[in-house]
């Protein structure tokens, strides 16, 4: 599938901001699966200077800095992808939970111990008995790790209300796991805390789903925005394998990965500082359009 993505965030601030800083991860990953030929980010006030860098996670980051008074800030970013089939391998046949936490912990460098950095609990993301006993109802001696997450992502979704009104950016995941609702974040948050607290590695995946879906396909939940989903590593041989519990399947040509971290506070789409304001408002309006071949 080919998409043409656009993603327009507006800052609309109480009074004058006269210096700011910013950060941006809106630009699409090249993955084996996924190719990003073309980005532009398009930022007003014309900033008076920019830059582009990867950071620690292989995440494309531009910074720009906007100097002189001014009581908005827009910023759009335009994108052209093109996301291909994925084959996933059988979730039977993925090896078993244990042996791919016991290889995540090994001291010498492979590529199991360097995926379990992501196996530690993170700024937003805690590890606890209570998840641990919450995720090992899915997780018994010996069952294909595949196999496990798959029923894991679809208890969340059945047993989880989708309520945008129920969390904000800030919720704690001890809330979200309490009172049982949340969006496509908390839901994220919620899995890799239960999978992390099992020694399993798992990253937040930040990204969009396709605005209007195939004929006689549902439209999925999260479209329209900036949606968020997980990726849990199954070994050495299945590497990593994505898996979307506000929707209960594992994502293909409809999701587009932007992104991933330890949680959101590593992906956030945009963050600064400004000087002055006091309050301000935000409006974001995403639009994924998929293109006729």
């Amino acid at each position: 599938m080919k998409y043409r993505l656009t993603h327009c965030t507006k800052y609309t601030y109480e009074g004058a901001v006269t210096v700011s800083h910013h950060l941006a991860r809106l630009a699409p990953r090249t993955l084996p699966g996924q190719r990003c030929p073309w980005h532009a980010l398009e930022i007003l006030p014309i900033p008076v200077g920019r830059g582009v860098h990867v950071d620690s996670f292989g995440n494309i980051t531009s910074y720009f800095e906007i100097e002189g008074k001014h009581e908005e800030l827009e910023v759009t970013a335009r994108s052209f992808v093109e996301v291909f089939a994925t084959r996933h391998p059988d979730p039977a046949l993925t090896p078993a939970w244990e042996s791919v936490r016991d290889a995540c912990q090994a001291e010498k460098l492979t590529h199991c111990s360097e995926a379990g950095a992501f196996r530690f609990s993170s700024p937003m993301v805690p590890i606890g008995n209570e998840y641990k006993t919450y995720v090992l109802q899915d997780f018994p001696p010996g069952r294909p790790i595949l196999q496990a997450v798959v029923a894991l992502t679809a208890r969340v979704f059945k047993e989880f209300k989708f309520d945008p009104r129920a969390t904000d950016v800030t919720t704690p995941v001890s809330d979200v796991f309490k009172n049982r609702a949340g969006v496509c974040q908390d839901f994220a948050h919620l899995m890799l805390a239960c999978l992390r607290s099992i020694g399993l590695p798992a990253r937040y995946v930040s990204g969009y789903l396709e605005t209007a879906p195939p004929p006689g396909k549902a439209k999925l939940t999260g479209a329209d925005a900036s949606h968020a989903w997980i990726s849990v590593f199954c070994g050495e041989v299945a590497g990593w394998i994505d898996t979307d519990p506000t929707n209960n399947l594992i994502p293909g040509e409809r999701h587009i990965t932007v992104a991933w971290g330890r949680d959101f506070s590593d992906v956030s789409p945009l963050r600064g500082v400004t000087l002055g304001a006091g309050g301000q408002k935000m409006s974001v309006a995403v639009d994924v359009v998929p293109v006729d071949e």
